[in-house]
């Protein structure tokens, strides 16, 4: 039989890589979503909240024993330090659980495996690590008017985001597969992912 084929998955905030994640999942890739394991970590009674706790107190936990992700967003903005003392808790533990799921994946015999990592191409860890890495693409216009439609927020801390993460270039070289997510509709996005993804081990036979 053959292994489980691994794909990194990233692109830039309202690049659309959810999108695309989620119709990779359509057709049957196993997706592996770091954002998602790290809300879960940090929600309460998540195994990262006692570290996120003795390292910046209580002032950064909810009543609930959650982590204030609003505190916690301001204060990285502002102290690049501090975020990486964040980091330094979260993304050990992210590795740790995504390790973990792959490797259920693999023993269940799941063709294809996605890793959905925003930070991939910074990370800098990953390349050995794939069979392939796609970036969703699109400018950075698009980029900002999606985000500020969807989550409501001001220009300044659209563009803050983006310029904290990977420059275009930067992932478009890191790049084995590119994918437009611009001008395009739904309908041809999904049939170009699932086009790109038959050598995955995956196929429209398994559309859900």
């Amino acid at each position: 039989m053959k292994g489980t084929f691994l794909v990194g998955l990233t692109g830039g905030i309202g690049s659309g890589k959810s999108t695309v994640a989620r119709m990779l999942g359509d057709i049957g890739a196993v997706i592996l979503d770091a954002d998602a394991i790290a809300r879960h970590l940090t929600d309460a009674g998540g195994a990262a909240m006692p570290a996120i706790k003795a390292e910046f107190g209580a002032d950064f936990i909810t009543p609930e024993g959650a982590l204030d992700r609003k505190r916690m967003r301001d204060l990285a903005f502002h102290d690049p330090a501090a975020k990486q003392r964040l980091e330094a808790i979260i993304h050990p533990l992210v590795g740790q659980t995504t390790g973990e799921q792959a490797r259920q994946a693999i023993d269940e015999g799941h063709p294809c495996v996605v890793f959905d990592i925003p930070l991939l191409v910074e990370s800098g860890h990953w390349r050995t690590k794939l069979n392939r890495i796609i970036v969703v693409d699109c400018d950075e216009g698009t980029q900002i008017e999606r985000v500020m439609t969807r989550n409501g927020m001001a220009l300044d801390d659209v563009k803050r985001i983006i310029e904290s993460q990977a420059g275009r270039h930067v992932r478009l070289a890191a790049a084995d597969i590119v994918i437009s997510n611009q001008d395009v509709s739904l309908d041809s996005l999904a049939h170009e992912v699932a086009h790109l993804a038959e050598p995955f081990g995956l196929s429209l036979e398994n559309w859900k």
